[in-house]
């Protein structure tokens, strides 16, 4: 099995872009929910607009890193950061980020979260079916399929690995 290529050029989203897919995710959302739980970094901001649209006001976070490209792709997550389990255990809790790429982290968060006792559901912006690691499962929401590498407003021009050099010119 060969995984497709991705487009070469990625796709530079704007906020009314971003405003769009949060419009065409919410309808889906199947609440009420007893907590939301953004993976940073890319779920912070869909999340806070996911949130404040549902008024959600308990706000969780957990960060996951894996060892670095060319390494072991099984290799089992690393928990930066995450809730304790009484703070999971038999809620309802819906679980962000911005795009579903191979699945590893989220996959590992859901799995942690539903360890707990309680029932989680994943919420992304972005589904990139073409690269899923786990082709039994997927988001249990999203607002579009893609193929292409996306790059959210909140990623241009900022940080370490700035983008900026790509980024289209606006007069």
């Amino acid at each position: 099995m060969t995984i497709p290529t991705l487009p070469s050029a990625p796709q530079f989203l704007n906020w009314q872009d971003v405003a769009k897919l949060i419009d065409y995710l919410l309808p889906q959302l199947r609440g009420p929910y007893d907590a939301l739980l953004m993976i940073t970094r890319g779920g912070i901001v869909p999340g806070g607009l996911i949130a404040e649209a549902l008024d959600i006001s308990y706000i969780l976070t957990a960060a996951v890193q894996f060892p670095e490209a060319g390494q072991a792709r099984l290799a089992w997550p690393h928990f930066l950061q995450f809730p304790e389990e009484r703070l999971l255990r038999k809620k309802r809790i819906l679980i962000v980020d911005d795009i579903w790429v191979n699945g590893r982290t989220i996959t590992a968060v859901k799995g942690r979260v539903a360890g707990t006792g309680a029932i989680p559901e994943v919420a992304v912006l972005h589904f990139r079916p073409g690269s899923n690691l786990f082709r039994e499962t997927g988001p249990d929401y999203y607002a579009a399929i893609t193929d292409r590498f996306i790059v959210y407003p909140w990623e241009v021009q900022r940080g370490p690995d700035r983008i900026d050099a790509r980024a289209p010119q606006f007069n």
